[in-house]
């Protein structure tokens, strides 16, 4: 009877990592999911989690709330570092946007509740369905479930003085602006000739009003890359999916030493 009731410090530890978790990370952290649906699935996973993990009752003094403390930053940090590559394809779009014309015509983001652009937020609802097309969620659960094999819970201070967490997500950073510049790459090249051919059009043929011509062309030029190009999208979207489950699990291989 005693193995089946939980010790509380333990599961109390566990709930705080997997709720940090879900706070920042992608899909999970959609705005639009209720706050208690989200507390729940956090209770009951770190309940089932619980029984797969061999620890001894922790008391509950002074270094407990520092191991609260640890587990919201790692839970936190974690999400931060999925969502961060996740955000290549809003980039992406912000470039499309700028070069078809619908930079001004931002969106509210549901998931950040920030204005996006048009086409980043319809890339972002395009990974998104990706992700559970291939069981990336399930991915994303893993993630935070094999946590505690790179990062214990008794462990109380990470190796948050690595030196190659700094150049680990500086990289990161520059991957993703890298992945956001090839998938709008496409695009952004092919309205570029067309604004070439447009400006030679206005200089040869004064009389026409290219500004009112020039939109809907590049609209439509834009829309007939975009299609053309939508399966290399996917394909990069999911390439994108697989990065970031990868990112996660050399992060929390920085944190806890290796």
């Amino acid at each position: 009877m005693t193995d089946i009731i939980p010790e509380i410090s333990v599961l109390l530890l566990i709930i705080v990592r997997v709720s940090a978790f879900f706070v920042s990370v992608p899909f999970f952290s959609y705005s639009r999911i209720p706050p208690q649906l989200r507390i729940a699935l956090s209770v009951v996973f770190a309940w089932m989690m619980y029984y797969t993990i061999d620890v001894e009752a922790i008391p509950i003094d002074g270094n407990y709330l520092l191991l609260v403390l640890k587990e919201a930053i790692i839970g936190v940090i974690i999400g931060l570092v999925a969502y961060m590559i996740m955000t290549a394809v809003q980039i992406a779009g912000g470039f499309i946007d700028f070069e078809m014309g619908f930079a001004m015509a931002n969106v509210i983001d549901p998931q950040t509740g920030t204005q996006t652009p048009l086409m980043g937020q319809f890339f972002n609802f395009l990974i998104l369905f990706v992700l559970l097309a291939i069981n990336g969620h399930h991915l994303i659960l893993d993630g935070i479930y094999y946590s505690y094999q790179f990062l214990p819970i008794d462990q109380v201070f990470p190796d948050f003085g690595n030196d190659n967490i700094a150049e680990f997500v500086i990289k990161t950073f520059g991957s993703v602006f890298v992945i956001a510049f090839q998938m709008s790459a496409p695009v952004v090249a092919t309205l570029f000739l067309v604004t070439m051919a447009l400006g030679i059009t206005a200089k040869t043929v004064p009389q026409l009003n290219i500004f009112v011509v020039g939109f809907p062309i590049k609209i439509a030029v834009g829309f007939l890359v975009l299609i053309v190009s939508m399966g290399v999208m996917i394909e990069v979207m999911e390439k994108v999916i697989e990065m970031m489950i990868l990112s996660m699990r050399d992060f929390m291989q920085l944190l806890g030493g290796a």
